[in-house]
Formats: C-alpha cells, sequence, structure tokens
C-alpha cells in the first residue's frame, strides 16, 4: 500500500545564551593574546560563558520552551525530543531526557542525544524530518545546545578563544508539500578524527589522574587542518544539496554556515557567489557555538523579521568527526 511521504519544516524556533559576556579585551588578562589579534584571525569579539552552576540542559531546555511558545505548540503535543551536542551534562543519560522532563512533555515521547560534532544540528534536523516524513511523529523539537567553555583548557590560546556557549531550537511538524526540508546531505570523514577531539572521558581513557595531568579532558584542534577542510566542504556540501533540491546558488535567499570564523565564512560565500547581505553571521558576538550556531542564527533572523515565507535558506555545518552537512529549506 503506498503512503505518502510527508515534508517536515520548522514551524516555532527559540534561543538561549548565557548572561554572561566574555569579551577580547577580558581575554588579554589571562592569556598571552590581543584584541586585535583575536578578532582579526576570527572575527569574533565577545562570547557567552555558563556559570559553574549551568549546563547544557540548562540553556536547551529554555532554548525549547521559547521554540514551542513560539510554536503555539504545548509540551504534551511533543512525539519526539532530539538534543544535538558535543558537551551533554553527563555521559547518561540523555540531556534529552532532561530536557523531557523538564518542559513536561509525554512519557510516550522519544528522547535522544546525538552527537556530529558542530554539524550536529543539522544531522539531528535531518533525523527528526525523517521521523516526519515516515509518518511516525507529528510535532518533533530539535536542539542545538553546547557549553564548551568547560572543555577548554584556559591556557591554550589557540582554542580558548574561538567557543562560546549557547542553545538553539526548532519545531518540526508536517508542511505543504512545496515547502519545508526540500534536500539535504551527510559527510562523514572520520580519518580526520585526530584534527579536533576531546581524548579522555570515553571508553578509550577514563578519567584517572594520569589523563588530568595530560590535560587529556580538554578540546584539542589542530586549526591549520580544519581551517582548510571547513573552506573546501562548505562550498561543496552547499552545491550539492542544491542540486539536490533542483535549485542554483541564484536562488538561496539566506545562507546560514555554521559560525565558526569569519575568515571561514567570507571566502566560502565568495565562491558560492552569495552576497554577505544574505549570509547569517553572529559570530562576532557569540564566537562559535558548535551545534547552537545555525539554529541560533537562525532564531534572530525570524525575531528581527528578515526570514519571509517562501524564502530559500541554505544551512551548513561541518565539525568534529570529521563531519559535515547541508539542508535547504523553503520557509
Amino acid at each position: 500500500m503506498h503512503r505518502e511521504v510527508l515534508n517536515a519544516g520548522i514551524v516555532g524556533t527559540g534561543a538561549c545564551v548565557p548572561d554572561r559576556i566574555l569579551t577580547n579585551v577580558e581575554l588579554e588578562q589571562i592569556i598571552d593574546t590581543s584584541s586585535e589579534w583575536i578578532f582579526s584571525r576570527t572575527g569574533i569579539q565577545e562570547r557567552r560563558i555558563t556559570g559553574p552552576e549551568q549546563a547544557t540542559s540548562d540553556l536547551a531546555t529554555v532554548a525549547a520552551g521559547r521554540a514551542l511558545t513560539d510554536a503555539g505548540i504545548n509540551p504534551e503535543e511533543v512525539d519526539l525530543v532530539i538534543v544535538a551536542t558535543s558537551t551533554p551534562d553527563m555521559l547518561m543519560p540523555a540531556t534529552a531526557c532532561i530536557v523531557q522532563d523538564r518542559l513536561g512533555i509525554k512519557k510516550q515521547a522519544g528522547a535522544f542525544d546525538l552527537a556530529a560534532g558542530c554539524t550536529g544540528f543539522v544531522h539531528a534536523l535531518t533525523v527528526g524530518s525523517q521521523f516526519i516524513a515516515a509518518g511516525s511523529c507529528r510535532t518533533v523539537l530539535v536542539i542545538g545546545a553546547e557549553t564548551l567553555s568547560k572543555m577548554l583548557n584556559w591556557e591554550d590560546r589557540s582554542t580558548c578563544v574561538l567557543f562560546g556557549d549557547g542553545a538553539g531550537a526548532v519545531v518540526l511538524r508536517p508542511v505543504p508539500k512545496d515547502s519545508g526540508i526540500l534536500a539535504f546531505k551527510l559527510y562523514s570523514d572520520g580519518a580526520g578524527g585526530p584534527h579536533l577531539l576531546i581524548p579522555a572521558g570515553g571508553s578509550r581513557y577514563p578519567a584517572t589522574r594520569e589523563t588530568l595531568d595530560s590535560k587529556l579532558h580538554y578540546l584539542q584542534m589542530n586549526g591549520r587542518e580544519v581551517f582548510k577542510f571547513a573552506v573546501r566542504v562548505i562550498e561543496e556540501s552547499a552545491e550539492e544539496v542544491l542540486a539536490a533540491a533542483g535549485l542554483n546558488k541564484t536562488d538561496i535567499d539566506f545562507f546560514i554556515p555554521h559560525q565558526a570564523n569569519i575568515r571561514i565564512i567570507e571566502p566560502a560565500a565568495r565562491k558560492l557567489g552569495i552576497p554577505m547581505e544574505k549570509v547569517l553571521v553572529n559570530v562576532n558576538r557569540y564566537g562559535n557555538t558548535s551545534t547552537a550556531s545555525i539554529p541560533l542564527a537562525l532564531d534572530e533572523a525570524v525575531h528581527e523579521g528578515r526570514i519571509k515565507s517562501g524564502d530559500y535558506i541554505v544551512m551548513v555545518g561541518f565539525g568534529a568527526g570529521l563531519t559535515w552537512g547541508s539542508v535547504v529549506i523553503k520557509w
């Protein structure tokens, strides 16, 4: 028996960032760097940092609640919660289960975390859309949330100046056939995993005095290799997902790349022929918030009234794994 495949679309957005702002000028006081050096190489001027009492689930819960309110949907209507994160509250239970409980979402709803580095939100959005396409769920809550500041070596200027904390969320529901998520592409290259990782804390290197003394619980990055990888895959991934959707570069109304570095975003936009006024950028105010960066930028643009019905939006993520991926949405 033939069953119609449903399109999934975003019907609500929400975001949450910590109150604490850490500026480049403040970083000058704790590491060997300068505000000008950071800004010229990254485009970052400040980032948000969680307090010692805040965890990833705290940001995720607020962002998700705001997305549900924006969509006009009660928590009891949610069928599935997906939290994309590299910084869960703990290894178990899933952060998504903590969010489900705090929001009062029904026990009949599924909840799980998804780990795909900074590409996590694109992966989670794709996975959530497939539950709707299959007819298994009607309402899916997708969240990208991170507290990477807790995983940084604040003596390492090559990493600690880059990252910030935050959360963004969207609500997915079935939408008309010619709208919503039109196409997606997901990729991986595990051979590049050593370029961006947190070595310890899992089953390979459980926490010991040696792993702590060696600072293996902090994020490590080969910045040069990650930069080259990112510049290459943004263009390729965007072009391939546009082709899958039957669209051209000139059809793009808004481009939302992962907010890693303005020196990655601007060259990618030039190669794609997308003017910067169509590129959503907030890396200057939030730094690299990993899985939260794309939904944060989306939420801002939606609530500023920039995104209109019928707009074509391309999202591209890239990060640890190595992973990368892209999505085309008709708003």
